[in-house]
């Protein structure tokens, strides 16, 4: 058995942030798909959800559950299944350091998708399998700050320095250079099935079977990431979005008649006002 030799990941110290879904992940991630063959295995860890809490389901995975789950299986081999979005990427990086620190090995799954801070956490299997028509999606560190200038220039130094240790860490994992993973990130780099091996990010394609859950409430999330990333981008104050897709997932009354943007806000376009109008519509399909 060989076990990889893998760099440490720091977390910086960052100034307020939070983190976005990327779009295109959300787009690509399907919650309902699970294995079909883990079930009752106390050495398998599945990570099927969003990075980090999901403050609309009030789940995903974070580095708590997966330190508890390892001090669970203690030092036996661990299969590491994976099919998340991303989220939180510091989250992630939490995640990644434990699994890399596991001293047995790491077989990571990857399902679906793994994409943005799910992706780092894949780099941490000593060996990684992935679905035929499953993907990896890496990209630089993206932050929604909030503050001065000085805090704008200070958080863009944090993440270049940060970018540059993750690009180090997947050129080290895939044997790509430097410049070749720091273009790939800064372009955005989707790759799939036999490519991944032909990269270096994966070792072999996974056999085990998947299926399609039943469904249920969780489907609905991916519209509601989506509709928040369209809110961030018009700049909108994280509160704000929260305060309005709690009024789409509750279903507020108000929420269809709501739609004129609040005093911090007043610059925001007329495609907002449509955002927002067709969020209460759909809060009040689902009702």
């Amino acid at each position: 058995m060989t076990i990889r030799e893998l760099p440490e990941l720091h977390r910086p110290n960052a100034p307020q942030a939070s983190f976005v879904l990327n779009e295109k992940a959300v787009q690509a991630w399907s919650p309902d798909l699970l294995p079909t063959a883990a079930a009752g295995d106390n050495s398998v860890i599945s990570i099927l959800d969003v990075i980090g809490v999901d403050f609309w389901t009030g789940e995903g995975v974070t580095s708590k559950r997966i330190a508890g789950a390892l001090r669970s299986i203690g030092e036996k081999p661990v299969t590491v299944q994976i099919n998340s979005p991303g989220g939180d990427f510091f989250e992630g990086v939490t995640i990644y350091n434990m699994l890399r620190q596991h001293p047995a090995e790491v077989t990571v799954q990857i399902l679906g998708i793994a994409a943005s801070a799910a992706s780092v956490i894949a780099m941490a299997g000593d060996k990684v399998e992935i679905g035929k028509t499953a993907f990896i999606m890496t990209h630089n560190t993206q932050w929604v700050a909030v503050g001065d200038r000085h805090v704008m220039r200070d958080t863009g130094d944090i993440m270049e320095t940060f970018d540059t240790t993750m690009n180090q860490m997947f050129a080290d994992r895939t044997g790509q250079t430097l410049e070749t993973i720091a273009a790939w990130n800064d372009a955005e780099h989707w790759i799939a099935g036999q490519k991944a091996i032909d990269e270096g990010f994966a070792d072999a394609l996974l056999e085990a079977d998947i299926k399609e859950g039943s469904g249920g409430a969780k489907n609905s999330a991916p519209t509601l990431y989506r509709v928040e990333a369209a809110l961030a981008r018009q700049g909108m104050p994280r509160a704000e979005r929260r305060r309005i897709m709690k009024e789409i997932t509750e279903g507020t009354p108000g929420a269809a008649s709501d739609v004129t943007p609040s005093a911090d806000i007043d610059e925001a376009d007329d495609g907002l006002n449509s955002l927002r109008l067709a969020a209460a519509r759909m809060s009040l399909l689902r009702a």
